[in-house]
């Protein structure tokens, strides 16, 4: 009983936010209060690990280079500070934490990555080939091609 009552209570808090994963890189537009003053701060880096927990318990780390020092900020999901969450670009790895990168610099720290225009159509992030998201756009084109009878 008390599982589902948690349960009940932390859905109030959830957000929508898109799906973040290890290797995206992530604008990040977080509210900052500063005394009477409130603003919008943006943080922009690589998603280096999402922490498994759930609810409102999940959060994320996002790394950057400044000024040459790395620098390391961990989110909550579905904090009220966060105004809104961009997925920029999308890195293809092969581990589920990449601490790797805090050892890298230059050319080293890159990752074959692809560039994302996301602006809610998160269905396209997660297509395995190029060919799956062409098929998906494009069904009535099968159809419309003649076929020759003999």
């Amino acid at each position: 009983m008390t599982h589902a009552l948690i349960k009940h209570v932390q859905k109030q808090h959830l957000r929508n936010h898109p799906e973040i994963r290890t290797g995206y890189t992530v604008r990040i537009h977080q509210k900052i209060k500063e005394g009477a003053k409130e603003r919008v701060q943006l943080f922009e880096g690589l998603v280096i690990k999402v922490n498994s927990g759930h609810g409102i318990d999940k959060t994320f780390t996002v790394r950057k280079i400044v000024s040459g020092i790395g620098v390391e900020k961990i989110f909550p999901f579905n904090s009220g500070t966060i105004q809104k969450i961009e997925v920029l670009k999308i890195a293809k790895v092969r581990r589920a934490k990449l601490y790797f990168m805090r050892d890298r610099a230059g050319k080293s720290a890159r990752l074959k990555e692809t560039h994302v225009n996301i602006l809610g159509d998160m269905s396209l992030l997660h297509a395995e080939k190029p060919e799956e998201m062409a098929a998906e756009e494009t069904p009535m084109a099968a159809e419309e091609t003649p076929t020759e009878e003999v």
